[in-house]
Parts: C-alpha cells; sequence; structure tokens
C-alpha cells in the first residue's frame, strides 16, 4: 500500500477548496459541527467512528464504521480525502500515520503522540517552560503513595490515557480524608489501575481556556478567553469573553501561542489554564481540536471554531476572530432528559427558548445517560454576565 511521493506532495503544496472532501475522525458532537461548518462551505465530509449511528453520521456524506486503531479504515479514510483532520484525541498513532501517507493529516500524530499521554503532556510543557502545577508521574499502585507525599496535600489522581469529564480521575486527601492504603489502592482502581498523573489541588480563582488556529503556512490567530465553570469535573457552563485583567488574557494569550508554535501545530488546540489565588497562570490541559468551551465562538466571534478547524485544515486563510458580542452556553447533559426514577421525559425547550438572546443546539444522540453531553444552549447580552445569566436562566426553565 503505496502512494507516490509527488502525489501526496500536491496535496501538501496547495490549499483544499470547497468541492472536495474533508475526512473526520471521529463522529461525535465536535465532528458533526465540524462537519456542518464544512458542508456550509461547499466541502463534502467523510467520517470514521466506531459507532455507525454517531451524531455525525447525520450530516456526512459517508460514515467509515472503524475503531481508531484500524490502520486500514485510516487509510481509505485519507484515500478519499483531500485533508484529514479530527474531533477526538483517543486515534491511535498508527493510524493517525497512515492517514499522513495519503492526506495532509492536521493536526499530525506528533503532536498527538504527546498530548494523548498526561505524563508525555506535562512533562512536554515542563520541559518546554510552560507553566504547570507541581504534578507526579505515577506509574504503579507502589508509587502512588510515595507520589502523594512528596505532593503534600489533596491531590487529583488523572489516568495517563482516555478519561474525559471526570473520568479515570479520583481525590485524595480532601476534607481530611484517610490517606490510608485503602483508599491508595481504591484511587489506583478507579484510574483503571494504569499509569496516571497525581496534580496537587490548587487554590483557584477561577478557571479559563484559551483557542488557538494555526494554519500550514504559520498564520495564527488567537481567540478571546473563555471563563468557565465545572460540576463533578464536567463543564457547566462558558462564557466569552472571560471576567480577567487584561495583563492575565496577555499572559495566557503569549503562553498559547508559545504551545501552538512549540508545536508546529496545523489546525486548533484549546489550552486549558488555572488562574490561582495568588495570582499564577498555570497550564491544565491540552485539546487539539475543536472544544466544549468555545461553542460560544459561533456566536461571540466574526469565525466561530467550527469554520476556523476547516479553514486551517484545508490551509484557507485564517477568519477573524475579533469578539462581536459576549455569549454564554451552558451544557445540557442527559440528566436534564431523565426523571429520578431513570424514565425519560421531554424538557420543556420552549420556555427556555422564551429567555431573550437564547438559542438551543442538539447533537441527535439517540439515548440520553447521566452525564452524556446531548446539546448545549447559548446566550448573547450586552456583557458577559449578562449572558452568563440568561443562559442559566434558559436551562433553568427546561
Amino acid at each position: 500500500m503505496n502512494v507516490a511521493p509527488d502525489d501526496l506532495r500536491a496535496k501538501l503544496d496547495k490549499p483544499v477548496l470547497p468541492g472536495e472532501t474533508l475526512g473526520i475522525f471521529g463522529g461525535g458532537q465536535l465532528g458533526r459541527m465540524m462537519g456542518i461548518a464544512a458542508r456550509s462551505m461547499g466541502y463534502k465530509v467523510h467520517v470514521l467512528d466506531p459507532d455507525p449511528a454517531c451524531p455525525a453520521g447525520y450530516i456526512a456524506d459517508k460514515v467509515i464504521e472503524a475503531g481508531w486503531n484500524d490502520r486500514w479504515a485510516a487509510a481509505n479514510l485519507a484515500r478519499e480525502s483531500a485533508a484529514v483532520t479530527l474531533e477526538i484525541e483517543q486515534v491511535s498513532i498508527v493510524s493517525l500515520d497512515e492517514a499522513a501517507r495519503w492526506a495532509p493529516m492536521r493536526p499530525g500524530a506528533a503532536m498527538l503522540a504527546v498530548i494523548q499521554d498526561r505524563i508525555e503532556q506535562k512533562d512536554w510543557l515542563h520541559k518546554h517552560g510552560f507553566p504547570v502545577g507541581p504534578y507526579r508521574a505515577v506509574r504503579s499502585q507502589d508509587e502512588l503513595g510515595p507520589a502523594i507525599a512528596e505532593l503534600d496535600g489533596a491531590v487529583f489522581v488523572k489516568s495517563a490515557r482516555g478519561g474525559y469529564d471526570g473520568r479515570g480521575q479520583a481525590k485524595l486527601g480532601f476534607g481530611g480524608a484517610a490517606l490510608d492504603v485503602a483508599a491508595l489502592r481504591q484511587a489506583w482502581e478507579d484510574v483503571g489501575s494504569m499509569p496516571c498523573v497525581a496534580e496537587r489541588a490548587l487554590d483557584l480563582e477561577k478557571e479559563i481556556s484559551i483557542m488557538v488556529a494555526r494554519s500550514p503556512n504559520g498564520e495564527v490567530k488567537v481567540y478571546p478567553p473563555a471563563e468557565n465553570f465545572h460540576e463533578n469535573q464536567i463543564l457547566s457552563w462558558s462564557v466569552i469573553p472571560a471576567s480577567v485583567p487584561d495583563e492575565t488574557t496577555n499572559k495566557a494569550v503569549e503562553v498559547a501561542r508559545g504551545i501552538a508554535d512549540t508545536f508546529a501545530l496545523e489546525g486548533l488546540l484549546a489550552v486549558e489554564m488555572f488562574l490561582t489565588c495568588d495570582g499564577k497562570l498555570l497550564v491544565n490541559e491540552l485539546a487539539p481540536r475543536p472544544h466544549n468551551s468555545y461553542h460560544g465562538s459561533e456566536r461571540a466571534c466574526v469565525t466561530g471554531q467550527f469554520e476556523q478547524a476547516v479553514r486551517a485544515a484545508c490551509d484557507l486563510p485564517l477568519g477573524d476572530v475579533d469578539l462581536v458580542q459576549p455569549t454564554a452556553i451552558a451544557n445540557l447533559l442527559g440528566d436534564v432528559w431523565l426523571n429520578e426514577d431513570g424514565s425519560e421525559k421531554q424538557p420543556q425547550f420552549d420556555r427556555a427558548l422564551a429567555v431573550p438572546g437564547v438559542r438551543l443546539t442538539l447533537y441527535e444522540k439517540l439515548k440520553p445517560r447521566k452525564g452524556r453531553k446531548m446539546g448545549h444552549l447559548s446566550a448573547v447580552g450586552a456583557t458577559a454576565d449578562e449572558a452568563r445569566a440568561r443562559v442559566l436562566e434558559a436551562k433553568a426553565k427546561l
């Protein structure tokens, strides 16, 4: 299975124009919204996902049903595409490398290999001088106890691979809880009995994120910061712009752009950051794709994140990211559709949409489950506070 070097070089050396096919690894809600943006720009969309009924399947021209480590399916996706991108970072490096033999893969496997593993990611950030909080790599249950002792305080433990929205995580030492053998064993089991990162819990003022777009030719656009609020390790609401001083914004932009340039990013990169109560700005995690906290960019900025992802993957000029209006989003989890006994109910969307400035986006997921992201509400306002108040009022009316 070979591709002529000249054929691939021709794909790499020119922009992918509307009418061509964009391949996407992942057919979840992010792939769906990226695909909608691509179709509105005139592209055909092919998606690879293990679930043939994935949300992106309803808008894609073709769905390839395959796992993330299926190199043959990855090659098929890329052969049929003028460029390939992704909406999920769990795709195997083997599949990404295989796709890159047939079409431009943006972002590429070298960057994903670092980001997929939280130990590698933390070590990479530290090595390159980007600010991170105190952490320890833990590769066995025996290493967990000494790591907690070195961090000296309450600690979050996160699996090195996989895990999101609070999955694959454990807490130790919170509220004076004992750090005995049983607690350590339980934490190790909670992260899947696999390598993990132990991170000291920080005294936080707020959490923010910065979205960077970078094209293959090095053009960079940095979005205004988003301010985020989590419940049970799942994003509850987010607002653009974040209510932080200009000095903090400038520092956050500098750090995020530095990370993107160091990686030679081709695509999008969301940089989640902590702002501590003593004024430190620390990098939490990286996501090389569209991000939940920037769903509001579709209404807040001249160019939303999904159109920008298409532009970057297709080597088009990047869109303007100036703020148009403050916007907030609130996630709608499967809990909204469920009664206390687990039976399903219909949310009162008409009541939510009666709130001024509110819109509804649903992802066409077939089955609601507790904690599953089913959609989101967005709201605009004259100020960030007004936008947040409106979207939370709308959510309460469901």
